[in-house]
């Protein structure tokens, strides 16, 4: 590890479970790094991911955004297609993408959108966009009529938690630059969407441990 992680490291006690701000204030005063890190977070559920009634997943809009500027790609024809590009969309386009995106490899956006009728076209792309995590999902509100409000939302802040195959939600919430308040508030939102999206399923403990971290520093782990 280098300098400046043992540096971070000697302001995080070992076993020592802080409250959110106390984290974010220990955050703030770790050495800065030459880009603006990314403070994220890692949720432990006790839930079993290999069963579908105890999925967590869902989309949350941050109050102050995640500080990237997300490049969108909207699968639509005639007027949604007018409307994507109208509210913004970097990309809009149809079946002409297909060979685009399955030959030249091409990626250069970060979220992909399409209607609903699209979804036959896109479907084609299940292999290529799926692993990457940029199939569209109605349950992420990427399939959907109303492109203005999906492109709206993904450019103002909105962020998708999933568990991973060992039962954990990894996730930025924010920039260090931003500060300790707006990232607890963000911090907050996220927590209220994971509780809320609890699986009636689910027994015992739900949240089994929470811990926050930027790009380059240690773990800290989080009192709940």
């Amino acid at each position: 590890m280098g300098k400046r992680y043992n540096e971070s490291s000697k302001l995080v006690e070992k076993n020592k479970k802080y409250s959110i701000n106390e984290a974010l204030e220990i955050i703030e005063k770790m050495p800065n790094t030459k880009f603006d890190e990314t403070v994220e977070l890692h949720v432990r559920l006790g839930v079993d991911s290999k069963h579908a009634d105890q999925q967590v997943r869902g989309t949350v809009v941050l109050p102050n955004g995640t500080g990237k500027t997300l490049k969108v790609l909207v699968f639509a024809k005639g007027p949604k297609a007018d409307e994507a590009t109208a509210a913004g969309a970097d990309y809009v386009g149809a079946e002409e993408l297909i060979p685009k995106i399955q030959n030249e490899n091409w990626f250069d956006y970060d979220v992909v959108v399409a209607t609903p009728d699209m979804m036959g076209v896109v479907g084609r792309l299940g292999k290529v966009l799926g692993p990457k995590g940029l199939m569209p999902n109605p349950k992420s509100g990427t399939v959907t009529m109303d492109v203005t409000k999906a492109i709206a939302d993904i450019k103002s802040g909105k962020v998708e938690y999933r568990l991973d195959k060992t039962n954990i939600i990894h996730l930025g919430f924010g920039k260090k630059s931003f500060g300790a308040q707006k990232l607890q508030e963000n911090y907050q939102t996220i927590i209220d969407a994971i509780i809320k999206a609890k699986p009636a399923a689910a027994k015992g403990q739900y949240i089994k441990s929470i811990a926050i971290t930027t790009t380059m520093g240690p773990g800290i782990s989080i009192e709940q």
